[in-house]
């Protein structure tokens, strides 16, 4: 099974949300999504098949009120069941990372978790290697507790560029 990452396009919106839906609990109406592409339209990513459907996404921005210390939040990430455990997820999260620092001299990127998902907490750690900032409590709207994740990016400009496709079997 062959994977493309590519920077998404309003024309991607309706299957991003749509994915949202199928995998997350917390969906957002489309004018979000619309905010985010017309906003930062370099920094949100799809994973598309090789029938051009997307399986997976980033939905990421950069924070506006920190001009002395620029950095990027990543709004939302899901990868369809069917495609998970392919590193979809990291390769759709490395390449939102570049674009912060490449297009907006990022210093980190930060994130929410749900303290009770487990794949995502080792996604973020082990794989991606953010760390615990806090614990905001009650942040989700039924009431669980959120980790508040951060990651350091000063690193991220030596990195070598990585091709945009991502064989998978």
């Amino acid at each position: 099974m062959s994977i493309t990452i590519r920077c998404a396009t309003t024309e991607d919106l309706l299957n991003m949300q749509h994915c949202n839906l199928q995998c997350l609990p917390e969906n957002y109406q489309m004018k979000y999504y619309l905010y985010h592409a017309l906003s930062w339209p370099q920094l949100s990513y799809v994973a598309e098949d090789e029938k051009r459907r997307i399986v997976g996404y980033v939905l990421a921005k950069m924070e506006e009120d920190c001009e002395d210390n620029p950095h990027g939040h990543i709004t939302s990430l899901a990868v369809k069941r069917s495609h998970r455990r392919l590193g979809i997820a990291q390769k759709l999260m490395n390449q939102a990372s570049r674009a912060m620092v490449e297009c907006f001299g990022a210093k980190y990127v930060s994130l929410h978790v749900r303290r009770s998902n487990r794949a995502a907490l080792n996604l973020y750690t082990n794989s991606l290697h953010f760390e615990v900032s806090e614990v905001e409590p009650k942040y989700y709207a039924d009431g669980e507790d959120a980790y508040a994740m951060k990651k350091d990016l000063n690193g991220k400009k030596t990195e070598s560029a990585k091709s945009g496709n991502l064989a998978a079997s």
